[in-house]
């Protein structure tokens, strides 16, 4: 490892960073990475995408009322123009089914299906194995840590 730190050997930088709120940025940057990376491809072998995983898991809290689709666009951890085309996508896989109700036929309210609730109950354990795996090496006041500093970088 460099004098630079880890971040500096893995991107493979020839020059020290800017300062240490650079490299703070680029390593919560990289680190999103490969988060997403193993998420994404738990989920595709379950032929879903990040997206498609985080609508259904909103719906799934969300119970038989179910949520208008801007409400799902709202609650999403990444947020998304295409809300529309994803939930289009999740009812051709008959994961989620939609319908206008009577009183108010400009809204749009999605529900999970069985089907949808069936594939998250599935995917529970391998998310939950893959939650522990990625922090393992963290101890609960780290973990604990963690999500304050995140916090306080999101609230800001």
């Amino acid at each position: 490892m460099s004098p630079q730190g880890i971040l500096h050997d893995e991107i493979k930088q020839t020059r020290p960073f800017r300062s240490l709120t650079q490299e703070a940025v680029l390593g919560l940057f990289r680190t999103a990475d490969i988060l997403r990376r193993s998420f994404a491809q738990l989920m595709e072998e379950h032929g879903l995408t990040l997206q498609q995983y985080n609508v259904l898991r909103i719906l799934r809290g969300a119970g038989e009322r179910g949520l208008p689709t801007l409400t799902i666009a709202e609650r999403m951890v990444e947020r998304t123009p295409g809300i529309t085309r994803l939930v289009d996508r999740l009812l051709r896989k008959e994961l989620v089914e939609r319908e206008r109700p009577p009183g108010d036929r400009r809204q749009v309210v999605c529900r999970i299906t069985p089907r949808g609730l069936a594939l998250l109950a599935e995917l529970d354990g391998p998310v939950g194995d893959l939650d522990d795996r990625c922090l393992a090496m963290l101890d609960e006041d780290e973990h604990k840590t963690l999500i304050d500093i995140l916090d306080r970088v999101r609230q800001a």
